[in-house]
C-alpha cells in the first residue's frame, strides 16, 4: 500500500485531518502525520488531539509565531527535510492556513501527489490571507476535494480539468457527527452556569475585526445589545484576548478561556444562536441546526446562506443586532447540504488510493490552458 502524508498546523486542520487519517488506515495505507506547529499551545493544540483521539504526530515542525513570511519560511525548512526522509507517494494538506500553503509549496517541488482537502473555497476578498493560501494550493494540487456543490462550481468555472474536482462533502462534518453524542454529555454547561437555548454564543479572531479598535469597540458594542436580549458567552481566541485587554466588554457578556474541541461543540449544541467571523463554526451551525450571524462582509461558505441557517450580517452594529432580534424570534433552520453525512473522509480515501494505483492523471493535450495541473506541467 502507498505511503500517504498527512499535514496540519492549526486547530482546524485537526479537526479535517482526524477522519482523513483513519479512514486511510483503514485501507492499510501507511500514513505519516506532520503537525507544523502553527498552534502549538496546549488551548490551541494539544486538547485537540486528546479530544479527538488523534494519535501523537509522527513529525513536529515547530514552527511556532511570527509573520506570515516568517512562518512560512519555517515551515517549509522543516518540511523539506520530512518529505525528503519519508519520500510518501502523496501529500494531503488541508484548509486554508499558512501550514497549508507552506507544505503545499515543498510538495509542489518535490513530486509527490497533492491533494487538497476543502479545495474550490472562495470569498473573493483578497485582503483575507486564507483566500490567497486556498487559491495558490488548488493551482497546485493534483487533486481538488470540495466540500460543496459551489466550491465544485468555482473550481470548474476557473478551468480545473474534471478529472482533478471530486466533490466529497465535509470532513468537519465528519468529525462533528462522530464526536456530537460526546460533547452533548459535556458538563460544560454546568461548569458555566448555561441553560441550553438560553444564550448566545461569540467566536472573533481574524484580523479585520480584532485587529482595528474602532471595528473591535464596534462589534463589542452591537454584542452588549445583543446581550441586554440574550445572555451572550464568548470562547476567547489569544489574538482577541489581547486586543479585550485594553478595551473591555459590555455587560451581559461573558468572556470563557479557549474551548477544546467536546466543550466548544456542547456550546454551539446548547446556543440559542451563533455570532462568529469564523468559517468552520458556519458549517457546524449548519449542521447543529443552530441560527448563525456572521460577523464579516463575504464568506467563502456561501452554500450555508442558501440553506438558510447562516446570515451575514457584516460588521455594521445596527443590523447585527436587528438580525439577532429576528432570529430570535423564529424557529431554527434545519437543512443542510448534500452529501455533509459524516462519509466524506472515506469518498477521499477512494479516491486518493485509486488515484495512486492507476496513476490516473490527465494528459497535457486534455488540459485548459486556463488551470493545467502540476503533472501536466512536469510532463510537458
Amino acid at each position: 500500500m502507498p505511503t500517504v502524508m498527512l499535514v496540519a498546523g492549526t486547530r482546524p486542520n485537526f479537526m479535517k485531518i482526524k477522519p482523513v487519517l483513519d479512514a486511510l488506515v483503514r485501507r492499510s495505507a501507511r500514513v505519516e502525520l506532520v503537525h507544523a506547529g502553527q498552534h502549538y499551545d496546549h488551548a490551541m493544540s494539544d486538547v485537540f488531539f486528546d479530544d479527538l483521539g488523534l494519535r501523537p504526530p509522527d513529525w513536529h515542525l515547530g514552527s511556532g509565531s511570527g509573520s506570515v513570511a516568517e512562518q512560512t519560511a519555517r515551515i517549509m525548512s522543516g518540511f523539506e527535510p520530512v518529505l525528503a526522509d519519508v519520500s510518501p507517494d502523496a501529500v494531503v494538506v488541508v484548509g486554508d492556513v499558512t501550514a497549508t500553503l507552506a507544505c503545499a509549496l515543498v510538495t509542489a517541488h518535490a513530486g509527490p501527489v497533492l491533494a487538497h482537502v476543502e479545495a474550490g473555497l472562495r470569498s473573493r476578498d483578497w485582503t483575507m490571507p486564507e483566500e490567497v493560501n486556498r487559491v495558490v494550493v488548488d493551482r497546485l494540487s493534483d487533486l481538488l476535494f470540495a466540500p460543496s456543490s459551489d466550491a465544485v462550481d468555482n473550481l470548474r468555472q476557473e478551468g480545473y480539468h474534471p478529472h482533478q474536482i471530486h466533490l466529497t462533502g465535509n470532513v468537519m462534518v465528519d468529525t462533528l457527527l462522530a464526536n456530537l453524542a460526546r460533547a452533548r454529555e459535556s458538563d460544560v454547561l454546568a461548569r458555566h452556569g448555561l441553560t441550553a437555548g438560553e444564550f448566545g454564543l461569540v467566536t472573533l479572531h481574524r484580523p479585520a475585526n480584532v485587529d482595528d479598535p474602532a471595528t473591535l469597540g464596534a462589534l463589542m458594542a452591537a454584542m452588549g445589545e445583543v446581550a441586554s436580549m440574550l445572555p451572550l458567552v464568548m470562547t476567547v481566541h489569544p489574538r482577541t484576548a489581547q486586543r479585550l485587554a485594553s478595551s473591555g466588554t459590555p455587560a451581559g457578556l461573558r468572556l470563557l478561556p479557549p474551548a477544546g474541541y467536546l466543550d466548544f461543540l456542547g456550546l454551539q449544541a446548547a446556543a440559542r444562536m451563533v455570532l462568529t467571523d469564523s468559517g468552520g463554526v458556519q458549517e457546524e451551525t449548519t449542521v447543529l441546526g443552530v441560527p448563525c450571524l456572521t460577523l464579516r462582509e463575504n464568506t467563502e461558505r456561501p452554500i450555508t446562506i442558501e440553506q438558510g441557517t447562516n446570515v451575514l450580517v457584516g460588521r455594521d452594529p445596527q443590523r447585527i443586532v436587528t438580525v439577532a432580534k429576528e432570529v430570535m424570534h423564529a424557529p431554527p433552520p434545519r437543512r443542510c447540504p448534500s452529501l455533509w453525512d459524516g462519509r466524506a473522509a472515506d469518498r477521499i480515501a477512494d479516491v486518493l488510493l485509486e488515484h495512486l494505483r492507476t496513476g490516473n492523471r490527465p494528459r497535457p493535450t486534455e488540459l485548459t490552458v486556463t488551470a493545467p495541473t502540476r503533472a501536466a506541467r512536469r510532463r510537458v
